[in-house]
This record gives C-alpha cells, structure tokens and sequence, in this order.
C-alpha cells in the first residue's frame, strides 16, 4: 500500500472507522460530479416555474439562492477540512453537535437525496414523453433507472468517466444557448435589448415573492453538498472536499446568472400564462433557436437528468452507508461488495424506492426537496458555531470570529429568509417526516441512551 493510502486510512480511522471504500477521485473529479449533480443546465428545468413565481425577475432569485449556498458551501468548508469523512451533513452535525442531532440532520438531507434523483427522472420521462408521445413515461423513468443503478452498482471509477463525458456536453449546450440567446435579444427579440427588467421591476418588486420564488429555485444549486459525500473516496479529502465544494458553488452560479437573464430577456413582455411551468425553457429556445434547438436542448437536459440522477443515487448510498455503520441504519445498508466496493445491497434497495416516488408530479416534490435541503443546511451552518466557536473556544482572532461565528450566523440567517418562503402543505410534510425520524431515533438508540461505537470515547 502507497504511504498515501496509507494516510488516507488512517484520516478515516482517527474517527473510529475502517477504510473500505476506493480512493480514486481528484479536486477536479469532485467538481465535475458536483456540477454534473447540480446539473448546469438545473434552472433551465425550473425556469416556467421561477419566472412566474418572480414576476419575471428569476436572475435576481437566482443570486439571493447564491447567497444563501455560499455561506453553506463555506461552513461545509470547514467541517470538512476537520472530518474528512463520508456521511455529509449527516456526520459533521453529528459530531460538531451531538449523534443524535446528527441523525435527524441526517434524516431531513435524506429527502433531499431520495426526492431528488425521483425528481429528475420525473422531468425526464415528461420530457421524453414530449419527444415520443407514444411511449409512456414509465418506460422511460425504467430505462434510465436501470442504467444508473447498474453504474453505481458497479462503482465510482466508472461513474468518474461517464461524468466528463456528460459534463463536456452540457457545457457546450449552455454555450450555445447563451450565445443564440445573446443574438436573439440584440436582434430586437424579447425585451427588444438588454435591459434591468430581469434583475429589478419596481412594479413588482416585493421580498415576500422573493423568498417565494427562491424556495423553488434553491433546488438548481442543491448537489454542491453532495461532493462531501465522496470524502472516503477522494484523495487528500480533508483539503479537496471543501475547496471542491466552493469552487462548484460559484461556478453554477455566474451559469445561473447567465442562464436565467438570457431566458428573461427572451421571453420578455409576453404573459407569464403562457409560460408553462414544465416546460417553458423549451418555449424560449424555440423562439431564439427553432425546433431544432429546442430538440438540442431537450435531449441535452434528457442526458443531464439522467446523470444528475446518478450523482444524486451515489451520494444517498454513501449517506445510508454511514448511518449504518453507526448501527442507525439496518446492518445490511453497510454490507460491501467484494469486488466493485459499494454497498450494493442499498444501491439496489434505493433503486426501487427510487421507482415508486418518481411518479409523483415533479412540481408537487420541488418544495420538500428543498425543505430537506434548507433545515439541514441551517443546522450546518450551527454545528460550525457550535462545534469550533462555542466548544473549541476558536476565538481568539478577528479571523477566527469571521470564519467561525459571523459567516456561520449570516447563513443562517440568510437560509431562514429564503426557509420562511414554504407554504403550509410544504411544512407539514416536513415536520411530519421530522417526527418519524424522531421516532425511529428513539427506537434505535433506546431512548437516546446508546451512542454510534465511534462515539464512545468522545464527549457529547
């Protein structure tokens, strides 16, 4: 064994935990699997929906969900660099705050990774439906389940390759639509030329519809978490997960930006009515580009669905790997294939689970995806307050206060506003798998009685 693996063992068993998994990937693997799960083409699957919500101002909801991330991706920064370990959320709230916390966390980021991937395939297989109408939608959503588990089945390298691939051609659509979009608007289309609209209408301006909107559009950059996911398979994790982590996070969001003003210039003054919510970016590319953009696209976002689907499969796996080596999970969730190295047994068990929930309507899982993603996203943010500020006594230095106090707290805050946006039906789902959550934590810990093994020898 290289010193470097031997290093890398060791980083994971300082925790209290027994390296099984394949170190194979690189910071610039990291990226692309982040951008590849956030998927970069994400608002344009949104974009009907975002663009009504806002009143035709979805760039300037795009930079408050910006915001709200980077603060996270930071904090994520932090936790990472200190426990390179997998289990995302999941394991840095367990140990910045206490196992049982951690679990709960862990609990709401789990509808994030199981809606999620059942999200995708539900856009896809209506856009594929779109396509090909005489196929129905579950044949679709079957096909492309299938393939995807089989890669995550069979591991993380080959999942590495699939991922450049995917990721060289979304970038070249997004290209091409900024730049016909560009042409479009200079030509006298949309807006009839650039102009403030998109950003800022005085007519409309309201920060109520702001939080609103960006309940929704929140989802597009959900995936940047998912990289500390992959800390047991990455070299040097604890300095390539959190700079992985940030870097995609402000890559996605100068293409957001881009994104979504080029899609608001187009569609310009015409009615928000007319704007369907699923597949309004179609609408726009057909205005700017014909049928055959508007094919392009569809096909290309078809592929980045799919893939997005894959990251989003291998993360829960990794996430349910971790909690079941804490005994917090059945056993069986840990059990490693002798040869490909994953847990196949979730990878499997995941897939079906996967299959049932994609046939709920993807506008109808939108908001409780992001329910998941955001609470556990202000919990982070906590865990780094408390964790180094509070119970390391990090703050002895003005640097030490920005990092470990001020940047934590605005993330919360932040996160709050945009969290303040949910409607009714949105909260009490959440709370309600909240409770469940609770439940079966007291059931597995004996009336939070038993701690992880890891956790034996550590103070709570």
């Amino acid at each position: 064994m290289s010193d470097e693996n031997k290093n890398a063992g060791s980083s994971v068993e300082q925790f209290g935990y027994k390296q099984e998994l394949k170190r194979v990937l690189t910071m610039k693997d990291l990226i692309v699997y982040g951008l590849l799960f956030i998927i970069v083409t994400a608002p344009m699957g949104v974009f009907g929906e975002v663009h009504v919500l806002s009143h035709g101002m979805t760039p300037i909801v795009y930079v408050v969900g910006l915001v709200a991330m980077i603060f996270t991706a930071l904090s994520y920064r932090q936790m990472s660099n200190r426990f390179p370990i997998a289990g995302s959320v999941y394991s840095y709230v367990q140990r910045g705050i206490n196992p049982y916390i951690g679990f709960l966390v862990g609990w709401l980021i789990m509808i994030d990774y199981f809606l999620l991937p059942a999200l995708n395939y539900g856009f896809v297989g209506a856009w594929c439906n779109d396509l090909l109408p005489q196929i129905p939608i579950w044949v679709f959503i079957i096909v492309l389940l299938g393939i995807n588990t089989f890669i995550t089945y069979r591991g993380i390298s080959l999942m590495q390759v699939i991922n450049w691939i995917v990721f060289i051609i979304q970038i070249v659509m997004v290209v091409i639509f900024i730049f016909l979009g560009l042409k479009f608007i200079m030509s006298g289309g949309g807006y009839g030329g650039f102009t403030s609209k998109p950003l800022y209408n005085p007519e409309f301006f309201d920060f109520n519809f702001i939080a609103t909107a960006a309940t929704v559009a929140c989802l597009s950059f959900l995936g940047f978490d998912a990289i500390s996911t992959l800390a047991e398979e990455t070299h040097q994790p604890e300095k390539n997960i959190g700079k992985g982590t940030v870097f995609t996070l402000l890559i996605v969001g100068g293409l957001f930006f881009l994104i979504t003003y080029v899609a608001a210039s187009v569609w310009g003054d015409l009615p928000l009515e007319e704007l369907d919510p699923v597949t309004g970016i179609f609408q726009v590319a057909a205005m700017m580009g014909g049928d055959v953009l508007r094919v392009a696209l569809t096909l290309v976002m078809l592929l980045g669905g799919a893939i997005g689907s894959l990251a989003a499969q291998a993360a829960l796996v990794r996430i349910l790997y971790s909690m079941s080596r804490d005994k917090m999970m059945p056993a069986f969730m840990g059990k490693i294939h002798e040869k490909h190295k994953t847990p196949y047994i979730t990878v499997l068990l995941i897939a079906a689970i996967i299959f049932i929930v994609s046939f709920i309507h993807p506008m109808q899982l939108v908001r409780f995806v992001n329910f998941g993603a955001l609470s556990s996203f202000i919990m982070l943010n906590f865990a780094v307050f408390w964790y180094f500020y509070i119970r390391e006594k990090k703050r002895n230095s003005f640097n030490e206060f920005i990092a470990f106090l001020l940047l934590p707290v605005i993330g919360m805050f932040i996160l709050g506003y945009v969290w303040s946006g949910f409607d009714a039906p949105t909260l009490i789902l959440g709370f309600s798998w909240l409770a469940v959550g609770f439940v079966f934590a007291a059931v597995k810990t004996k009336g939070f009685k038993e701690v992880p093994e890891a956790f034996k020898n550590m103070s709570l």
